[in-house]
């Protein structure tokens, strides 16, 4: 699984095995190590981020500072799931 950045603690990543056909454009947010039960992100056409669960359970502090850091690299993520997945869709 592609790791994108860490922030902290946090682990910010794609998970490679994303169901057929791939999901929308999203990333995955755990302490330390990849889970396949991480915090789960959805990036939007316009580059925001809109939390779809918390499974990490992350303070809500926390996780507010991990998506504005999430939406300000957003052009980033969108290149990289583009290259990874070869393919981009949005959820909204």
């Amino acid at each position: 699984m592609p790791q994108l950045f860490r922030i902290g603690p946090y682990l910010v990543y794609f998970w490679s095995n994303e169901n057929n056909p791939v999901e929308p454009v999203h990333v995955h947010i755990a302490e330390g190590r990849p889970s396949p039960n991480a915090t789960k992100v959805w990036i939007t056409e316009s580059g925001k981020a809109l939390l779809c669960n918390n499974h990490s359970k992350i303070p809500q502090r926390t996780l507010v500072m991990l998506l504005r850091i999430i939406e300000a690299n957003s052009d980033y993520i969108l290149q990289t799931w583009k290259k990874h997945f070869e393919e981009l869709r949005f959820y909204c």
